[in-house]
């Protein structure tokens, strides 16, 4: 991850860590995941967030420095990857995010 332009990314309010037990990031059924990009640096940035067949799920220019939001719902359980991708200038970051719906709230 380029540190002058991707300063911090969110998943539900913590910092994203792949290697994090991804029990902390998992929503249930029609609960939304909250996806923030803290960027750096000047000018406009491009923010997307895709999934993974590709297909743009949201778009937005960022006024740099400044932060990229979008909330996702899912109506049925499963795992889905997308990827965050933001480009400024000659910059490019992108970093695959892991979304675990659950059918119900963990009962134990």
């Amino acid at each position: 991850m380029s540190r002058s332009l991707v300063k911090l990314i969110r998943l539900n309010g913590l910092q994203y860590n792949p290697n994090r037990d991804p029990q902390v990031y998992r929503r249930c059924v029609n609960e939304p995941f909250r996806i923030q990009a803290v960027l750096e640096g000047t000018g406009l940035g491009r923010c997307r967030i895709s999934d993974a067949q590709g297909g743009i799920i949201s778009e937005a220019g960022v006024d740099l420095p400044g932060t990229f939001q979008h909330e996702i719902t899912y109506a049925t359980p499963g795992t889905r990857i997308v990827t965050l991708t933001v480009e400024a200038g000659d910059q490019r970051v992108s970093q695959d995010l892991r979304l675990d719906v659950l059918e119900h709230e963990w009962l134990g």
